[in-house]
């Protein structure tokens, strides 16, 4: 195949030498680079560790690498390479510093090269990636992600492990040089003494303890300055949201928050926000491992989606971030999908209750009827109310209660989560409470029917607005020494109440893979799908996908698809594991000392300390 070049139809050039000729693209270099580092990298750490690969046929390529003959040259080697080996991820991700790293100590390495090895070939070779990454400098601008000093003990933890794992392996690999016959113990020992600089109580023969020695000091020269660079560098913050952003969000709800029943949870504190041009749409995120992560639609007016869209997409190109938006929907995902070139996924359905078709009546509604009757025979009683009708104490009591009936001690809930219960501006959200207040007739049960903390409280469900006509479910929680039944109970009185308060649809919760699990059980459903519907049911151990979807299934609700929007596809394990991070299902934080989370004694609610974001907590009875 041919093309025509500078418009000139007789000089015709292959296109794949014309590739070949150009180099590389621009956007590829970054990965090839971080590749190059992570091969370079191993190969050097290989030669600084073991004597006999310096010796195989691959020496003839170690050889042109930094370091790899003599006690210091192994030790540089094994430097080398592990500093290679942290780079080269910040390299692949475009990063301006790992980019200045490497533009340092590549110089370095060609002096190393011909000063201490007379190596012409190892110097050209730093100085040829050296010349790659300064004409593709463009390519590395990507800014630092959020960090705290906190990421100084994660590095001390990791680099120390590595290094007394790694050490071990540098102790063991010279058997033939050992003298006697030293234990496992006496390894780990004389790595310990080896990372601090220190002769250990393992001898070597023909100079090998010079090599052993200067390797394990390498290790734990750069364990000591990585964590002290990291615990003196500045912090970089997360992004968090303003009173100026939350009250430009605020003015948006107002005028178009009726479109998406997640709107409401952008005012969440832990989100960023970036806004259009015009101020008229905005979308909001949290970085979670690298991915920008947005949740629902964009905040305002369609028209000006696509503006809001392009900063989202700047942003997250600045610091080379993996964009993801999850649960956006239908018309979301197709404006997602139209301006940026990413793909959506369907991800589940959305339950929504239409309050004029909602009724206890029928044969489908029988199971709930005849809980919610059972209950009420019970003495239960509920309240609907919107939370600036509280008074004061009503709403610490039922912020108390909330935190107390927390199942877990990690806060969950990212895309239909609140994070908190009668804040100012919150005033429209509606409050669903059960009572039920002990008979003090009956000695016989005097001790079981004995006031609790809350007193008559015993469970709570949490709406936040969805327009002026809607409202969507953000928090469930109850007593667990209650009757079952009590979030039926409370949907049930929340819907039969929600046309007083002005309510003609109600969001429910969101059921994962809802269509899987739903076809999957029919007659005629294939092996594929009966295998990840089996799947799924297994998952549902831990995450509550089978459970949720029977539950929103009892109030006959119309269901919304929900779609996540992704870069590629080799990106969606990422995301998924990013998303469960920001949802509260996993916990990679490290735990902050001297602390920790005791469950309150049972004590007069007017003296229980006032809790911060409960998360969402949904348990079908």
């Amino acid at each position: 195949m041919s093309v025509t070049v500078d418009g000139d139809k007789s000089r015709l050039v292959p296109v794949r030498v014309r590739r070949i000729l150009r180099g590389p693209r621009p956007e590829k270099v970054p990965s090839l680079v971080g590749t190059a580092c992570t091969l370079i990298g191993l190969i050097d750490i290989a030669a600084g560790v073991f004597p006999r690969f310096r010796a195989s046929r691959v020496h003839a390529i170690a050889e042109v690498l930094p370091g790899t003959l003599g006690p210091l040259s192994a030790a540089l080697s094994l430097s080398a390479g592990v500093l290679l080996l942290l780079l080269a991820h910040g390299l692949k991700r475009h990063k301006r510093r790992a980019w200045r790293a490497a533009v340092v100590l590549l110089p370095l390495g060609a002096a190393a090269q011909f000063i201490w090895r007379h190596s012409v070939l190892g110097a050209l070779l730093s100085l040829a990636l050296l010349a790659l990454l300064v004409r593709h400098r463009g390519e590395f601008a990507a800014l630092p992600d959020p960090r705290s000093r906190w990421r100084a003990l994660a590095n001390f933890i990791v680099m120390g492990a590595g290094s007394l794992a790694l050490g071990l392996v540098i102790v063991s690999a010279h058997p033939r040089r050992v003298v006697g016959d030293p234990s496992l113990s006496d390894r780990l020992e004389h790595v310990l003494y080896g990372l601090f600089g220190v002769e250990g109580p393992i001898a070597y023969t023909h100079g090998v303890d010079w090599t052993v020695g200067y390797s394990l000091g390498a290790l734990g020269m750069l364990t000591a300055l990585t964590t002290i660079y990291l615990a003196l560098r500045p912090e970089h913050p997360a992004a968090r949201l303003t009173d100026d952003d939350e009250t430009r969000l605020r003015a948006l709800l107002a005028q178009h928050g009726g479109r998406d029943s997640l709107g409401h949870f952008a005012l969440r504190r832990d989100k960023g926000v970036v806004f259009s041009p015009s101020g008229k749409a905005a979308v909001c995120y949290r970085v979670v491992s690298g991915v920008m992560l947005a949740s629902g639609d964009p905040i305002g007016d369609v028209e000006a989606w696509p503006g809001a869209i392009e900063r989202f997409m700047d942003e997250a190109k600045a610091h080379s971030w993996t964009p993801a938006v999850m649960g956006c929907s239908e018309t979301g995902g197709h404006v997602w999908t139209r301006e940026t070139g990413l793909d959506a996924l369907e991800l589940g359905d959305e339950a929504v209750v239409d309050v004029a078709d909602f009724s206890l009546s029928g044969r489908a509604m029988r199971n709930v009827r005849q809980m919610v009757k059972r209950i009420e025979r019970n003495g239960y009683t509920t309240q609907v109310r919107r939370v600036r009708d509280l008074t004061d104490t009503e709403l610490e009591q039922i912020r108390a209660a909330a935190a107390h009936w927390r199942g877990t001690d990690t806060e969950r809930g990212f895309s239909m989560a609140l994070g908190r219960i009668g804040a100012p501006g919150d005033g429209d959200a509606v409050i669903a409470t059960a009572h039920k207040t002990d008979n003090a007739d009956d000695t016989d049960n005097a001790a079981d029917t004995a006031p609790g903390p809350f007193g008559d409280l015993k469970a709570i469900i949490h709406f936040v607005p969805w327009g002026p006509d809607g409202m969507s479910l953000e928090l469930m929680r109850r007593d667990r020494s209650a009757d079952p039944g009590m979030n039926e109970l409370l949907i049930v009185a929340a819907l039969q109440a929600a046309p007083t308060l002005g309510i003609a649809r109600v969001s429910l919760n969101f059921a994962m893979f809802r269509a899987a699990l739903a076809r999957g059980e029919k007659i005629g459903a294939g092996p594929v799908l009966r295998a990840w519907r089996g799947l799924l049911v297994f998952l549902s151990r831990w995450f509550q996908i089978e459970s949720l979807y029977k539950f929103n299934a009892k109030f006959q609700p119309r269901w919304e698809p929900r779609f996540v929007v992704y870069r590629k596809s080799r990106d969606l394990p990422r995301i998924g594991f990013a998303a469960m991070q920001a949802e509260g299902f996993v916990n990679l934080s490290l735990p902050r000392p001297f602390t920790r989370r005791a469950t309150p004694a049972p004590r007069p609610c007017a003296h229980l300390p006032a809790p911060t974001r409960p998360e969402q907590e949904v348990r079908a009875a």
